[in-house]
């Protein structure tokens, strides 16, 4: 092993404000924030997303090539129809399918579990 991940870094123009997004989704606490930098991980001392403001960010048009995707996230779902309303609630926009996009415009797929993964609301 060379290394361990540290946090998948996001470009946004609001990072309080989708670190929040994320926060809700995921239910995961923001353990670090300040004005250009804020963290979502399970505590203080592990991985997580680190969401960093991008002042000229330009929001992705997925799919076109010319704006791409920049990252996107598979999230685990138990039951794909019912979690969609719900990221909708918590500020996501549909694309098509089970692709959303976060408030920012970063497109993430809703997932069914796959039976060897314990249920996500257990």
């Amino acid at each position: 092993m060379i290394g361990r991940l540290h946090h998948l870094a996001i470009d946004c123009p609001e990072p309080l404000e989708l670190a929040r997004f994320y926060s809700a989704l995921l239910g995961k606490p923001i353990t670090y924030q300040s004005d250009d930098w804020v963290v979502v991980a399970d505590n203080d001392h592990t991985s997580g997303l680190g969401f960093q403001r991008a002042v000229d960010h330009r929001r992705p048009q997925w799919p076109d090539p010319e704006r791409p995707q920049q990252m996107h996230l598979d999230v685990m779902v138990d039951d794909v129809e019912a979690a969609g309303p719900e990221v909708v609630a918590l500020g996501a926009r549909r694309l098509a399918g089970t692709v959303y996009e976060d408030p920012a415009g970063h497109p993430f797929c809703l997932i069914p579990r796959p039976g060897w993964a314990p249920p996500v609301n257990a």
